[in-house]
């Protein structure tokens, strides 16, 4: 297998870097400064291609097109980013909490 082939195989992985900042500014309707604040704010860290350029993954974007959905609404960018943040802290511990209900179910029950 070829580098080129492995890296076609990884674009259907969400945390996959395939998308530069212009292309990630336009899918999202937004400026590049836009990326680089939430990216100030710590919301996304994009990784870095060889040449340093910054590069997205589909998760970061979904994370960003919150943000900016927040932003739109009059939320400030600080604000919008924490929010963001505290949403998908709840949303992995109801995932982890879902887990647990349900390996005590199959222990309860014996399986």
């Amino acid at each position: 297998m070829t580098a080129a082939d492995d890296s076609y195989g990884r674009l259907d992985d969400d945390d996959y870097p395939a998308y530069t900042m212009g292309r990630a500014a336009d899918m999202l309707g937004t400026t590049q400064s836009f990326l680089r604040a939430v990216g100030e704010a710590r919301l996304i860290t994009p990784l870095r291609s060889e040449g340093g350029h910054r590069r997205y993954s589909r998760y970061q974007l979904r994370i960003a097109a919150r943000a900016r959905e927040l932003v739109d609404q009059g939320t400030p960018i600080e604000a919008a980013c924490r929010i963001v943040i505290l949403e998908d802290q709840l949303e992995e511990a109801q995932r982890i909490n879902a887990e647990h209900r349900r390996t005590a179910s199959q222990h309860e029950v014996g399986i």
